[in-house]
């Protein structure tokens, strides 16, 4: 029901969007959130919305570099990064809540895209 994309390959400094379309249900009225997990490690959050926009969050990790967003007429939220670095790669996750309200924690989401994958090179 998430179908994340956008992730690929890029130099250190460069940006990426990345994008999350649902489909099978409306998330209007939903949380939505970006994950990501590097190789080893375990899921992290770094960005969520809450269900009307109004409020958005960033872990300190990406605070200033990347920012979430949404378009609920095309049902999709999307994770501008830039300035990326080598530590940003990871498989990205977006996920989606059953309410409005917004958590970092992986276990508060009741749904989740595949990922995609982004690679900063050095």
């Amino acid at each position: 029901q998430l179908q994340a994309s956008g992730g690929g390959l890029v130099q250190a400094g460069g940006s990426l969007r990345l994008s999350c379309a649902a489909s099978g249900r409306t998330f209007e009225s939903s949380a939505k959130a970006w994950f990501r997990q590097a190789p080893g490690k375990e899921r992290e959050f770094v960005s969520a919305i809450t269900g009307s926009g109004s409020s958005t969050y960033y872990s300190d990790s990406v605070r200033g570099r990347f920012t979430i967003s949404r378009d609920n007429a095309k049902n999709t939220v999307y994770l501008q990064m830039d300035s990326l670095k080598p530590e940003d790669t990871a498989v990205y996750y977006c996920a989606a809540r059953l309410t409005g309200y917004v958590y970092s924690a992986v276990n508060k989401y009741n749904y989740w895209g595949q990922g995609t994958l982004v690679t900063v090179s050095s």
